[in-house]
């Protein structure tokens, strides 16, 4: 056979393996989908992976965030587990309506994500908490104890150290809000905060794509929101004022517990990370070289510990 017969055999036959490789490839991202269901006459939006009759897990997002900030685990656990992350009232793809329409405090946010999970009839799950996903996700825990099977924690905080600095200005808004408003926009809701609290002190920025805050940026300019997200975080002094009601419900259930903490947070501290063991001392924690969106620098570490907790707490091994 002459060089270019035989060049043109070894071309054909790579395209053949090429072909024959991408047509056995799998993503897992084929199951997800994108939904709306009306709750109490809201629209909430939320994000579906992996087969309906697996574990579920609930994954709670954080301020100012989405269900979007899940997307890129979606596709890690789908292949094993029912995943939905919804966007709460006045987030993400969900309704917003004006505070004078709907009370924005997270007794009323956890109601409406808790009245989600009985029409998506969830039953039992693993409650994945992030940030806000944190208060939300422990009033739903307390409401209905006998629904949760375990607990993630990612960067979100159940204990007065878990507070960094910048909280001192977020509660003189909450003492003072019509004083203190313009000082808690520029520590909470300009752009240069919404950047601050994905980087936060990690020495990789270059790891982090600016799509993440100029998005929740633009999500926080939109008409109303402002109103909204300040009422809603005029309430958040009630969930500093549950710490003692969560941590006591931590120390009587024991759920099973994973920590999974970015420690370059500029808002909460890894001694609230700590914290969880003095309530579930076999809590397992692991600080992550990542920041409070742990995701976009963790992505891979959280999952494969995420997974390696939901297999254990289902009684399976590798």
């Amino acid at each position: 056979m002459n060089i270019p017969a035989a060049l043109a055999l070894s071309a054909a036959m790579a395209g053949a393996i090429v072909q024959a490789s991408a047509q056995d490839l799998r993503s897992s991202r084929r199951s997800i989908s994108y939904h709306t269901v009306e709750v109490r006459g809201l629209e909430i939006f939320y994000r579906e992976a992996g087969p309906a009759d697996a574990p579920t897990v609930l994954l709670l997002h954080g301020f100012p965030s989405s269900s979007r900030m899940w997307e890129p685990l979606l596709p890690l656990l789908a292949d094993k587990y029912h995943v939905i992350a919804p966007d709460y009232p006045g987030f993400g793809n969900s309704s917003a309506p004006p505070p004078s329409a709907f009370s924005y405090t997270f007794d009323n946010v956890a109601s409406i994500i808790g009245e989600l999970t009985t029409k998506l009839g969830l039953g039992k799950h693993v409650l994945f908490m992030q940030d806000y996903g944190g208060p939300i996700g422990f009033r739903m825990a307390l409401a209905h104890p006998e629904r949760v099977r375990g607990i993630v924690i990612q960067n979100a905080v159940s204990h007065e150290q878990g507070l960094s600095p910048l909280w001192e200005a977020r509660r003189k808004y909450w003492a003072d809000p019509a004083r203190e408003l313009e000082a808690l926009k520029a520590n909470f809701t300009s752009l240069e905060a919404t950047r601050l609290r994905h980087i936060g002190s990690s020495p990789h920025p270059e790891r982090y794509d600016p799509d993440s805050w100029t998005d929740e940026y633009a999500f926080l300019t939109r008409p109303g929101q402002t109103e909204i997200q300040t009422t809603l975080f005029l309430d958040y002094r009630t969930n500093v004022a549950s710490y003692p009601k969560w941590q006591d419900w931590l120390r009587k259930t024991r759920p099973p517990t994973l920590v999974v903490w970015g420690k370059y947070d500029p808002s909460f501290t890894v001694a609230g990370a700590a914290a969880y063991r003095d309530d579930v001392p076999d809590a397992e924690v692991h600080i992550l070289d990542a920041g409070h969106f742990a995701l976009d620098e963790a992505t891979d570490e959280i999952a494969w510990l995420v997974r390696d907790f939901l297999v254990r707490l289902d009684g399976r091994k590798y």
